[in-house]
């Protein structure tokens, strides 16, 4: 991994679907509204954006710690842009300011946390989790 300068940010954009509705996502009961889950998709999508380019082969990063608040409803067919901007490395460890919003107003905001993971290594770790 290169250094990650504090600062560096990366954005997500989607167009959401019934597919990404609360009430076809998790539950018929409740409202047709973008859900949560995946607003937190969108906010680590735009965190993996910050910093796949300081990356080296046979590296990428995890999530590790989510703490967002999810401040308003988008109903179907609003585009969602999330954002995430770098605010501490240490080490392997990426912290991260996270926010999204619709085509009206900010929908969402927090922190987040991903960690820097060596796929060999994970694959390892994996294969040895596998059951008989």
């Amino acid at each position: 991994m290169r250094p990650i300068p504090v600062g560096t940010k990366g954005t997500y954009t989607l167009r959401v679907t019934p597919a990404h509705l609360a009430n076809q996502f998790k539950d018929i009961s409740l409202p047709p509204v973008f859900a949560t889950p995946m607003m937190v998709t969108a906010m680590e999508n735009a965190a993996l954006n910050a910093v796949r380019d300081y990356l080296d082969p046979g590296e990428s990063v995890v999530g590790t710690l989510v703490n967002v608040r999810h401040l308003a409803a988008t109903p179907v067919g609003h585009q969602v842009t999330a954002e995430a901007e770098v605010t501490k490395v240490d080490g392997r460890r990426i912290e991260f300011k996270v926010s999204a919003r619709d085509e009206i107003e900010e929908i969402g905001g927090g922190t987040h946390e991903r960690m820097v993971v060596d796929l060999g290594r994970l694959g390892a770790r994996l294969e040895a989790k596998k059951r008989p």
